[in-house]
């Protein structure tokens, strides 16, 4: 990037888990291994996902969530307040029920939660890395609380520790934190009332490159069946990104491929940087260089060319490894198309 890349591709946040560290295809998998032999294991994996992202040409790397079981809960695990033995079971999104941790004190982080993953991605790649955080609202969706006794209360918390992190993180010389936030897509007035607020919360003083993840979730049956009920236009962006728009938030990530949301909403953030979900996570199809790049050619008319960041809808947790590597090798082939066809 700091060779003013074109088209920097990068991948949302999980890749696949080796079977030998937890069972494959599944989200919240059990780890495999214990003690000692975990930690090594997850740097395994991550040695394993950084090589994946590597081969298949990916600009901007990531830790493919290699050492975390959730995208969420695994941030969670590391605070204290919140009991994880006796568990509630909520609707997440408003769309499937889960088991989820109580929230029954103070929440409070008792110390770096992803700090010495980052430092360990960082001496392995040259490359800009890309760390990924729970927002504070998808936070607060994921578990039952029963100590604030306010949403609101409890994401203004969240944001304060998330910030504490993402400061540390960028310490660790990680280039941009993405916080995911599917719920934005959900909660539209608590989006306007204070979550977008508890966002810049976390990000408050940061230097490095700031991302919001706002998608349509997992290719998981609960996600896929509620797309379905959404209609032939998913508009859901457009309660959100002027929002967004006003923020400092650099980056914002969005889903494109296979999708009904019409391209034009990505008018409403002009001029931030926009990562273009090219990736369909929901199918086992792996798409051709030249469906990528009809996706991005698309959105140029909505995004400036330099200000385009091709990426994958949403993680690839659930997705075999031949499948995600078949994706991430399609995403950079797609982009370099659209790098020739601009002489670059």
């Amino acid at each position: 990037m700091s060779k003013k890349l074109l088209l920097p591709t990068s991948i949302v946040g999980s890749l696949p888990k080796p079977a030998w560290l937890a069972p494959p295809e599944k989200l919240w998998s059990p780890w495999k291994l214990e003690g000692d032999q975990l930690l090594e294991g997850k740097q395994d994996a991550l040695r394993i996902a950084l090589q994946q992202q590597h081969l298949a040409g990916v600009d901007i790397i990531s830790d493919g969530e290699q050492t975390r079981q959730h995208f969420v809960t695994t941030f969670i695990e590391h605070l204290s307040g919140v009991n994880f033995e006796n568990r509630k079971i909520v609707k997440i999104r408003d769309r499937y029920d889960a088991s989820v941790p109580v929230v029954v004190g103070e929440v409070a982080r008792q110390k770096a939660v992803f700090v010495e993953d980052a430092k360990f991605l960082r001496k392995l790649t040259e490359k800009p890395i890309k760390w990924a955080l729970p927002g504070p609202m998808t936070m607060v969706d994921t578990l039952y609380d029963d100590h604030y006794k306010s949403r609101e209360k409890l994401a203004w918390e969240f944001a304060k520790l998330l910030n504490e992190e993402a400061r540390e993180l960028q310490d660790a010389g990680v280039d941009i934190i993405q916080f995911d936030e599917p719920a934005f897509n959900v909660f539209f007035d608590e989006v306007n009332d204070w979550g977008m607020a508890a966002l810049e919360r976390a990000t408050e003083g940061l230097k490095c490159e700031t991302a919001v993840h706002v998608c349509y979730g997992y290719g998981i049956k609960a996600n896929n069946d509620w797309k379905k009920t959404l209609g032939s236009e998913w508009r859901q962006y457009e309660e959100i990104f002027p929002k967004i728009q006003a923020s400092n938030i650099d980056i914002v990530s969005l889903e494109c491929h296979n999708s009904n949301v019409p391209l034009n909403l990505i008018e409403l953030v002009r001029g931030k940087k926009v990562m273009v979900g090219a990736i369909d996570v929901a199918t086992n199809t792996i798409e051709t260089p030249e469906e990528v790049a009809d996706t991005l050619r698309s959105t140029l008319q909505f995004v400036d060319i330099e200000n385009l960041y091709p990426s994958t809808n949403c993680g690839m947790a659930p997705l075999s490894r031949n499948v995600a590597s078949g994706k991430l090798s399609a995403l950079s082939a797609g982009a370099e198309i659209i790098r020739k066809e601009f002489g670059m």
